[in-house]
């Protein structure tokens, strides 16, 4: 199954006051490169996300964004900063000793300076983290995935259409082709009989320059092969793993074919076959730029 590199997929799951969001991009890339951005506390899953995501994704740059979100209450703790607290200390201490004062250092005062009471973000617990990480990531994953296949199944019908097209354009020329030579001897027959009168051509050597033009502009083989590349080519369709380099490597064999029947044609017509079905394999060389 054709599918393609670019997609977006979300997932989310819900675990007391905790819900966790899994988003997935994905762009072209010639190869799998997996980035995670997550909270600080989820930095020990993110060797199993990659592997996760990997398993089901084999090429593209695909990014993962995570995030954790908590009601009011549940997110946040109130947290003592002892460092600050204790420098308050010291410095009412050494201000009641410099200027005669009186009276203690009380909580009330302690609690009430600036920073020495905050609140901080409370880590949730682990074993429903990991629940709604996997939750969550198996949701996005399969929404990936859905909009992976879609859009590989329009690109699948987009190069099947070029394929018909190169297929028809590959017949026009195997029944041109032979009538190259053929015109090419008419042609130089005459251009002989047009010569002054007395001078009298080799028929032998005429039949030897006819051969060597024939061999020299024959792309029986080309053609063949061609052919056998689409049929290969459309193999591919139908296999479940990512086969993008391969297309990609096909369709360098189909344009060494046409490069070369170009190189051999002595004929307009024929030339202009092979600039057609240059310009259908660029579309499909655009198309598999896109394909896993």
């Amino acid at each position: 199954m054709i599918k393609s590199m670019t997609g977006y997929g979300k997932g989310q799951a819900i675990a007391g006051d905790m819900s966790l969001t899994v988003e997935i991009k994905s762009v072209n890339h010639r190869y799998g490169d997996i980035s995670v951005k997550a909270p600080r506390y989820l930095l020990g899953h993110e060797a199993e996300i990659k592997k996760r995501v990997g398993e089901r994704l084999k090429r593209g740059k695909i990014d993962v964004f995570i995030n954790v979100e908590n009601n009011a209450c549940a997110g946040r703790m109130p947290v003592l900063n002892k460092e600050l607290a204790a420098a308050y200390m010291v410095l009412f201490r050494q201000m009641r000793a410099e200027y005669a004062l009186e009276g203690e250092v009380t909580v009330d005062l302690l609690a009430g300076q600036k920073e020495v009471i905050a609140l901080a973000e409370a880590e949730p617990d682990e074993e429903a983290v990991s629940g709604c990480l996997a939750e969550a990531l198996t949701k996005a994953l399969g929404a990936m995935e859905q909009m992976r296949n879609a859009e590989g199944t329009a690109t699948r019908r987009d190069m099947e259409e070029h394929l018909e097209h190169i297929e028809s354009l590959l017949i026009a020329a195997r029944e041109r082709a032979p009538q190259v030579p053929v015109e090419w001897k008419e042609k130089l027959t005459e251009r002989l009989a047009r010569l002054e009168k007395g001078f009298e051509a080799d028929p032998q050597r005429i039949a030897q320059e006819i051969a060597v033009f024939a061999d020299r502009c024959d792309i029986s083989e080309e053609l063949s092969r061609f052919n056998s590349h689409i049929e290969q080519f459309r193999g591919l369709f139908s296999v479940e793993e990512a086969v993008g380099r391969q297309m990609d490597f096909i369709l360098q064999e189909m344009n060494r074919e046409a490069n070369t029947m170009g190189s051999k044609s002595n004929d307009l017509e024929l030339t202009r076959l092979v600039v057609a079905m240059k310009a259908d394999l660029e579309k499909i060389r655009e198309q598999v730029q896109n394909i896993e």
